[in-house]
């Protein structure tokens, strides 16, 4: 077989490579401003012609990220986006950052994927890079992506590179960014990871190779099922204590105080982002092809999908105690993205728990600072707009649901001016006066 002698690997030291990223959302957007930053040429791929011209503009459409950096890139030159993908024939280095989902029978939905390699397969061409970073099942990239690439009839790992390094976005999040997580790299040759590796070392702080494409998959799978789990146990424990009377976020903090052995977890309403929902499923799926039932895993997904159910049925016990019932009552739902001080919102439970209270009957509005509206679709069957929260906005409501715990309400207030509430984050832990109020939940 011939080996590919890359002259790629010496573009990317000189940052003359052209780098290309298909997918500008959570992932894509700040990926291909850390290689901007870095000094590389990048050009953002995506379908949605507003994605494409807000970057022109170098407007940002994330929370998190601010357009400030994003316009000095895209004024300079150094960021540009477009819907074509021919322009895939003239970059050196693609990276593939697009959705993963599951489709309604909670099986892995690979066409984002293999849209997006039917989509580059005409424009490949000898020396690129191709490297996949969206979540997914172990043998992807070898099994699904590369027949694409290759159909024009150059090979990967003999005329063109491929690689496979998951993504590691935790939003909201300030201790990390995409420059500072380390990245796995798996290449498809000892060739490919070379220098897949070299690019990513440009611009980010830390690689970690591993020895396939199937490794760095199943990594991130790992990564994420890991805390599946570990909030599925926290939850059911969370649902004993409520039976045993006994608070399980101070039972947490004493746990917690022990220096080794133990990582905390929290409870909450569900699970939600675009990664700890899904990954499960992904491997769940791919055990059966070798005949392996993952029991455990797939326990673990069916308790956390319970939660939005517990969620309704305390928020029920707290209006009983005051001889009101659910059907007819007036909910506010304090948060509706995923996790605090983010506009993601992706497989949030929040979602799940406004449906399910909507079909007891009761009245359901939402408050969430950074979701001004939210719209139908993925599940989802109405649209909302975020009502102020206000003394009187409080007081009119039988329930109060606080979902996310954002950082900039004030639950002290909420307590003040609510008649019953039910918390699912521990946001009221430290309110003061009116916490008989407060059901756990």
């Amino acid at each position: 077989m011939r080996v590919m002698v890359s002259p790629l690997l010496t573009r990317i030291r000189r940052r003359e490579a052209k780098v290309g990223v298909v997918g500008m959302g959570y992932v894509g957007l700040p990926l291909g401003m850390a290689f901007a930053e870095a000094g590389f040429p990048v050009t953002g791929l995506d379908v949605d012609t507003r994605k494409v011209e807000r970057i022109g503009r170098g407007e940002s459409y994330i929370k998190h990220i601010k357009s400030e950096p994003l316009k000095e890139l895209t004024q300079a030159g150094k960021l540009t986006a477009t819907t074509d993908f021919a322009k895939a024939k003239e970059l050196d280095c693609i990276i593939i950052c697009v959705p993963t989902p599951l489709t309604a029978s909670r099986e892995p939905d690979m066409s984002y994927i293999i849209k997006t390699g039917e989509a580059l397969a005409p424009h490949v061409r000898e020396g690129q890079l191709f490297i996949l970073e969206s979540t997914t099942y172990p043998g992807t990239t070898d099994e699904v992506l590369k027949p694409l690439l290759e159909k024009g009839g150059l090979k990967a790992g003999v005329d063109f590179h491929l690689a496979f390094s998951p993504e590691r976005e935790d939003p909201g999040n300030k201790n990390f960014n995409t420059k500072t997580i380390p990245k796995i790299v798996g290449g498809h040759t000892p060739a490919c990871l070379e220098v897949a590796q070299a690019l990513y070392a440009s611009a980010l702080k830390d690689t970690v190779p591993v020895s396939s494409t199937r490794v760095a998959e199943l990594a991130k799978l790992l990564e994420n099922i890991f805390r599946c789990v570990n909030i599925a146990m926290v939850n059911e424990m969370k649902m004993l204590c409520d039976r045993m009377n006994i608070d399980v976020w101070e039972v947490i903090q004493a746990a917690s105080t022990k220096p080794f052995g133990f990582m905390p977890f929290t409870p909450g309403p569900g699970l939600g982002g675009h990664c700890i929902p899904i990954d499960p499923f992904y491997l769940t799926w791919k055990a059966r092809e070798y005949e392996f039932h993952t029991k455990f895993i797939e326990l673990a997904g069916e308790v956390n999908q319970q939660m939005p159910y517990y969620v309704v049925q305390r928020t029920m016990e707290a209006l009983n105690k005051v001889k009101k019932t659910l059907n007819g009552s007036k909910v506010l739902c304090l948060g509706a993205a995923y996790k605090k001080d983010i506009d993601d919102m992706r497989e949030s439970p929040s979602l799940r728990v406004i449906t399910l209270l909507k079909g007891t009957g009761a009245e359901v509005d939402y408050h969430d600072p950074y979701v001004p509206r939210l719209e139908e679709g993925h599940g989802f069957n109405f649209s909302m707009t975020s009502v102020p929260l206000t003394p009187e906005t409080l007081a009119s409501y039988d329930a109060v649901l606080i979902l996310t715990d954002h950082s900039n309400i004030d639950y002290a207030e909420v307590v003040k001016h609510s008649s019953v509430i039910v918390d699912t984050r521990n946001a009221c832990k430290n309110v003061g006066p009116g916490r008989e109020k407060v059901t756990k939940a």
